[in-house]
């Protein structure tokens, strides 16, 4: 059960990644790479605001949000006053970071040890609602904190996904997200298509880095390795929640990539627990990511071939009147 528990806060963490990698490659349609840079830069403000100056620990979780906020803007700006390529402008920023990261931290690892993280809020508000460490949940018992912990995470996701959705509600959010589907018209009706890129970018790498801040304090210390790859977790999680919901609206895209990244997670923890090498699961990702992307097309054309071999297989004469019907 505590593994199902981690597995499941951890899933709705890395769901906060999730959505800020759909806002750059959904909305936008670009694999923004920064996001590697900023879940660390956001886990590396948190640690050092908690450990070193004692900041409460939601005002270092707000701050790690601004963190990822100006990360994003500043490759929104190369994007659209350099005229840099969307792809090498996220690695300019991510490779930035990489030493920023170290430069905030001062090491490569800060743990949080005895400081004061939401984990802790969380444990003592279950001792005090449960009178114990431990909670019963049918029937099986589970570390009260962890699942404080889980509740907390649950309703913070939620209230990024209802907020997510609002935004691109209203008129902003829809032009930014025509501004994705059409530059040309968008800009031809006089709007600011760069000002919404750098908005957008700025809200997606804010998700990634308030995830990494989440991230670093349930694990228990920030680390300058953390982000490597996120991209690609994001992305599968994306994938995977569009598969399950078939995005058909706004709010089933937002909500799959929560349960894509939810399930992800789960997915991940029956391979460890099954043995898999923790040095191979990098590489189990991108396979899976890379099955995911291209299992859609494959689906798609089966059937159109399963229909042309049957009509290879009819005699010539019904074949015809088939084909005339």
């Amino acid at each position: 059960m505590m593994l199902l528990v981690g597995a499941l806060t951890l899933g709705l963490v890395m769901a906060l990644v999730a959505l800020g990698v759909y806002v750059s490659f959904r909305i936008f349609g670009l694999a923004d790479i920064t996001v590697d840079g900023s879940l660390t830069f956001g886990a590396a403000v948190c640690a050092v605001l908690i450990v070193v100056h004692g900041v409460n620990p939601a005002l270092a979780t707000a701050a790690a949000f601004a963190a990822g906020v100006l990360a994003g803007c500043v490759t929104g700006v190369l994007q659209t006053r350099f005229r840099i390529d969307p792809l090498l402008s996220g690695i300019l920023v991510m490779t930035a970071l990489y030493s920023l990261n170290l430069r905030v931290m001062g090491r490569s690892n800060v743990p949080f040890l005895d400081a004061t993280t939401l984990l802790t809020w969380s444990g003592q508000a279950a001792h005090r609602l449960i009178g114990g460490s431990e909670l019963s949940i049918a029937g099986w018992m589970v570390n009260a904190q962890d699942f404080a912990m889980l509740t907390v995470t649950a309703l913070l996701v939620l209230a990024a996904t209802t907020a997510l959705y609002w935004f691109f509600r209203t008129d902003l959010g829809t032009a930014m997200r025509a501004s994705g589907d059409n530059p040309q018209m968008i800009r031809a009706l006089g709007a600011n298509v760069e000002a919404y890129r750098v908005i957008g970018l700025a809200v997606s790498n804010g998700l990634v880095a308030l995830g990494g801040a989440l991230w670093a304090q349930y694990q228990g210390f920030a680390d300058a390795q953390m982000g490597i790859g996120i991209i690609v977790w994001g992305l599968a999680s994306v994938i995977i929640g569009e598969a399950l919901t078939g995005a058909p609206s706004l709010g089933y895209a937002l909500g799959g990539a929560v349960l894509g990244s939810v399930l992800f997670r789960l997915l991940v923890a029956i391979a460890l627990g099954f043995g898999l090498n923790p040095n191979d699961l990098k590489l189990i990702t991108a396979t899976f990511v890379f099955v995911a992307l291209i299992l859609p097309g494959l689906v798609a054309r089966w059937p159109r071939r399963r229909s042309a071999a049957a009509q290879q297989n009819q005699p010539p004469q019904r074949a015809a009147v088939e084909s005339v019907r």
